[in-house]
């Protein structure tokens, strides 16, 4: 019962931790792009330059950080082969 307990405990932190991090993501994303964008304030409705820039803005950022966890995700398989054939030579030895 109690391994359970940390198991769900666990679970909840590394959900928390997840949602935490799509929220920084989200805040970085939508900071980045109103700066970028928005420039008419006198007016209550966006204007379709605005509008898109925003979204042109959006899909860069999202493209940019798909690309950089996949690139990231390359560099750990990499590592990880690389430490698997030094682990082999050491015990070849």
């Amino acid at each position: 019962m109690a391994a359970t307990q940390i198991t769900i405990d666990q679970l909840d932190k590394d959900q928390i931790k997840s949602f935490s991090d799509f929220l920084l993501s989200y805040n970085k994303l939508s900071e980045l792009c109103f700066i970028d964008c928005v420039n008419e304030f006198t007016g209550r409705t966006v204007s379709d330059k605005e509008d898109k820039c925003a979204l042109n803005c959006m899909e860069k950022f999202l493209k940019m950080n798909q690309r950089i966890s996949q690139r990231f995700q390359e560099f750990q398989m990499l590592a990880n082969e690389n430490a698997i054939a030094a682990a082999q030579k050491l015990s070849g030895k």
